[in-house]
């Protein structure tokens, strides 16, 4: 009689633990930690980049009332000079910090 074998099987796998093993455990650690330095890397730049859009949107509107004047009188221009120095004194208790 003539017995054909299976060319294929069906086996059992051997790893059917939901744990990661110990070693993939430590990296996934050290991966997070990581991502938390680099989250909190950004996060200080982005800080950093709005203190510097503050600056940028304060001189701006010093500029910005300047030429939007067309004739100025002498009361105009010592109101513009004081605006002018509560936002340099603004933008200077802004950096000092």
């Amino acid at each position: 009689m003539n017995v054909v074998k299976p060319h294929f099987t069906v086996e059992d796998d051997i790893e059917t633990t939901a744990e990661p093993a110990p070693e993939r455990a430590a990296d996934h650690a050290a991966a997070t930690q990581m991502l938390m330095l680099g989250l909190a890397a950004l996060s200080k730049r982005t800080l950093v980049a709005l203190a510097d859009l503050f600056c940028l949107l304060t001189v701006g509107s010093v500029f910005w009332l300047f030429t939007s004047i067309r004739d100025p009188n002498v009361m105009q221009l010592i109101q513009l000079g004081g605006y002018c120095v509560f936002i340099l004194v603004a933008n200077w208790l802004v950096r000092r910090r």
